[in-house]
């Protein structure tokens, strides 16, 4: 793939659009943890309008769902730098990849949380 500057503000940021769609589909197809927090994306929204829930609901709804979905991005880029830079084991790799993970969990905890909030009073 080969990178050229481009002369005009619009065409850059739109190639800069493209390659970005173009890496959240690689996530979304490839990385099972994407297929997953996709899929929950998709059933979280699906309750939202069947519960009808408010516009400050589906904002904090939103976030998570998009916080979630970044960070385990992020999480996976990550692992596979480790493990270009370093494909045999090594406890310093590990030490690395357990803190992305753990800002995975930080992430789904706070989604957890908000779904919670957001959905226990509707069947109270």
């Amino acid at each position: 793939m080969a990178f050229e500057k481009d002369n005009t503000f619009v065409t850059g940021r739109l190639k800069s659009m493209t390659y970005a769609f173009n890496g959240a589909v690689k996530l979304i197809k490839t990385e099972h943890s994407i297929m997953v927090q996709f899929s929950l994306g998709i059933i979280m929204t699906i309750a939202g309008f069947y519960f009808n829930i408010s516009q400050t609901e589906w904002l904090f709804q939103v976030l998570a769902i998009g916080l979630v979905m970044s960070i385990e991005g992020l999480n996976t880029a990550v692992e596979k730098i480790a493990d270009f830079i370093h494909p045999d084991y090594s406890k310093r790799i590990g030490f690395i990849k357990d803190i992305a993970a753990g800002a995975v969990f930080f992430a789904a905890m706070t989604a957890i949380a908000i779904g919670l909030i957001i959905y226990i009073p509707k069947f109270i």
